[in-house]
């Protein structure tokens, strides 16, 4: 046990100076710069090139999806994610040694013998996959989907509502993410950067006030066309549709995807939604009370 306190302490540390390093040296791989930086970009669109031109630019719960993103995105892994990610590392890497095994004996796939191209390519389709699959867990499964609500409680569609979730969600991801990511070495932080925020930038422009789907490549991207039904109130199939995250392509393959028509103007949202809190603390303990109610 000590071990994993040892492990405990030293992720807050690490990730401590970790941010606090982000936010007073400027460096290629600057997480806090480049999401400000992409966010800026993804706004700047959405003011030249508005699809529903109704929508206030400061649209409504603008700075409650500014406040979720920049908390998820940093502070969640302070509080929570950073230790919890390595005493699953540690524990998956004991289990392994129980077995005469290390994380690295698990590598099927060595990405250093490919082309840095194809190398990002593989990285990212497989995380893709994985996070398609797990995105439709959290609407099939009735104790996730009580989590998810809160991404769906968005009624005004913009960039920064791309990151309003609950801090379970990313649990959920990076679990699931984890084994299937063990099997595959040779990437770099660097690459993991890259990964992340082409990832970031898509999902950003999912979520924006765009009227884009991109041509013949909306069957490959996710896009603002495509991924505003999945948010729409009126869903006909009863776990919704349309879960890609980066990409569009598993929806198409797997039979998920759904556009009837041009949804500009359609109600956002979910059945009941006008009961759900409408404040950050009150959103975060809403599953809490659930399971404390039943």
């Amino acid at each position: 046990m000590n071990k994993y306190k040892e492990v405990v302490i030293q992720s807050y540390s690490d990730y401590f100076n970790y941010l606090k390093n982000e936010l007073i040296t400027l460096h290629i791989e600057n997480y806090f710069y480049g999401l400000i930086i992409i966010s800026l970009l993804v706004f700047i669109l959405e003011l030249l090139f508005p699809w529903r031109k109704n929508q206030p630019i400061i649209r409504k719960d603008f700075w409650l999806d500014t406040f979720y993103m920049f908390f998820n995105f940093f502070l969640l892994n302070l509080i929570i994610l950073m230790a919890l990610n390595n005493v699953t590392a540690q524990l998956f890497n004991d289990f392994l040694g129980v077995f005469g095994m290390n994380l690295e004996s698990l590598h099927l796939i060595d990405l250093s013998h490919v082309p840095k191209v194809v190398a990002l390519l593989i990285f990212f389709v497989v995380a893709d996959f994985v996070q398609w699959n797990t995105h439709r867990l959290l609407h099939r499964v009735d104790f996730f989907w009580n989590f998810h609500k809160v991404h769906h409680s968005v009624k005004q569609m913009g960039f920064a509502a791309h990151l309003r979730y609950h801090w379970m969600e990313p649990v959920v991801y990076k679990t699931l993410l984890y084994v299937p990511m063990a099997i595959i070495g040779g990437y770099s932080i660097q690459d993991v950067f890259i990964v992340h925020f082409v990832a970031i930038t898509i999902g950003h422009l999912n979520h924006a006030n765009i009227g884009w789907d991109y041509g013949p490549l909306k069957y490959i991207f996710n896009n603002p066309k495509m991924h505003i039904w999945h948010h729409s109130k009126e869903m006909p199939r009863k776990y919704g549709a349309n879960f890609g995250i980066s990409l569009s392509i598993w929806d198409y393959l797997f039979g998920s995807n759904y556009i009837p028509k041009d949804g500009k103007d359609i109600e956002l949202g979910f059945e009941d939604d006008e009961k759900f809190p409408n404040s950050f603390i009150e959103q975060e303990l809403y599953p809490l009370k659930l399971k404390n109610e039943a």
